[in-house]
């Protein structure tokens, strides 16, 4: 019967409903495209990082991360190549790469410039390299016995360009130095500034000769699918001997990645607040006009024996009422713009430190609707409280004046 009474008397004042409601939509639909928006931001994020560097899974010898940048010949993968057909058998690989770092100097004829290299499997990095935007020239392909492939940032301080040849010389683990000679076959961009600043690859045989050693640093498991990161992780770390070797997520990898992320994650926290407290005050405005137009109306009930907690229960229910109809209406506004804007696309600057801008989406989750609408619910009914108990605590006689 309440329930009733508070669907007619919502659908009685359409013009205040109708105000009401759009603050709600209004809200809920920000939300919907602000968490969609974020959401984007972490996959795409994630992904570059995932498609030009990291991969998905890493397995390395232990201590490599910390003490390998200096000497990495000495945290080579036993039989690396038996290891990675282990790993293929995993499920959710797509494939595993070799990769093996070193350090050494190129050398244009005029000046040298110290880099960080990483020999690999030319078909296979190009596969894994689908966020490294080649910016001059060309990948890496499997024939190329001594092509070298730069970061924008070692291309630039050494003026080089696709045609040009190139020294590359590093320290053999004899304490000899080897130089080979490099044709220039591309110029990459990834993510970091920083990364591009040093980093070069070559084909991974050539990185053999290079250094005078076999094997490799790194596998890189490849997965076909990023949400599958965690089970494909349990996996892996079952095909290796936790005492030599181990395994970690791009998300262990990237430090900055998980900061980030906690960044953006407390800015729409602020951001979710804000919208609350503005839905809040809209609702209360719109309910506090509308209920006090009907304050004769409320005395009349009082005067005719309901009680003070009977109009608080009716108001209630009134507003619970509106902010479903809200809410609804909110997540359907939010998802048709969510859609809109998408197909649209929003083209974003680089990140601070990174090169490549990005088009971003704005992404439909489901919990970020769930949470959108229970907001919205719940700024509804709780703007309705104050102006309920002002109601019915307005004494009878002043109430039934406002009719006069």
């Amino acid at each position: 019967m309440l329930a009733t009474i508070a669907l007619r008397n919502v659908f009685r004042h359409a013009w205040r409903t109708a105000m009401t409601l759009l603050a709600i939509v209004m809200g809920v639909a920000s939300l919907i495209v602000g968490g969609g928006f974020v959401e984007d931001v972490f996959i795409q994020f994630g992904e570059s990082i995932i498609h030009s560097q990291t991969g998905h899974i890493q397995v390395f010898r232990r201590d490599f991360l910390e003490r390998g940048a200096r000497q990495p010949e000495r945290f080579l993968i036993e039989r690396p190549d038996e290891l990675a057909t282990r790993l293929k058998g995993v499920a959710g690989v797509d494939f595993v790469a070799q990769r093996l770092n070193f350090s050494g100097l190129l050398n244009n004829g005029k000046r040298d410039l110290a880099i960080t290299g990483e020999g690999v499997e030319q078909d296979l990095e190009t596969r894994l390299g689908s966020y490294l935007r080649i910016i001059e020239g060309r990948a890496l392909k499997g024939s190329d016995q001594y092509g070298i492939l730069l970061g924008e940032g070692v291309a630039h301080s050494l003026n080089l360009k696709p045609g040009d040849r190139i020294d590359l010389l590093a320290n053999t683990p004899q304490g000899a130095v080897n130089s080979l000679d490099f044709e220039v076959v591309g110029i990459f961009q990834s993510y970091s500034k920083d990364f591009d600043a040093r980093a070069v690859r070559i084909p991974l045989d050539a990185a053999h000769q290079l250094v005078d050693v076999d094997g490799a640093n790194l596998l890189v498991v490849v997965l076909g699918d990023t949400a599958a990161t965690s089970a494909a992780h349990a996996d892996v770390q079952k095909q290796i001997d936790p005492s030599a070797l181990e395994a970690r997520t791009w998300k262990d990898l990237s430090d900055f990645y998980e900061k980030t992320v906690a960044l953006y994650e407390r800015q729409f926290g602020v951001l979710k607040l804000i919208i609350l407290f503005m839905v809040a005050l809209s609702v209360v405005n719109s309910l506090n006009m509308t209920l006090m137009e009907r304050m004769s109306e409320f005395g009349t009930a009082r005067a005719l024996g309901s009680r003070s907690s009977d109009l608080i229960r009716q108001i209630l229910v009134e507003s619970l009422i509106i902010g479903l109809l809200g809410a609804l209406l909110g997540a359907v506004v939010g998802v048709l713009a969510a859609i809109g804007i998408s197909w649209v696309g929003i083209p974003m600057p680089p990140a601070p430190n990174a090169n490549i801008g990005y088009t971003a989406y704005i992404r439909v989750v489901p919990s970020a609707i769930a949470w959108a609408m229970l907001i919205g619910l719940t700024a509804t009914v709780v703007a309705a409280l104050f102006p309920a108990r002002r109601i019915a605590r307005t004494h009878i006689v002043d109430a039934l004046r406002e009719s006069i």
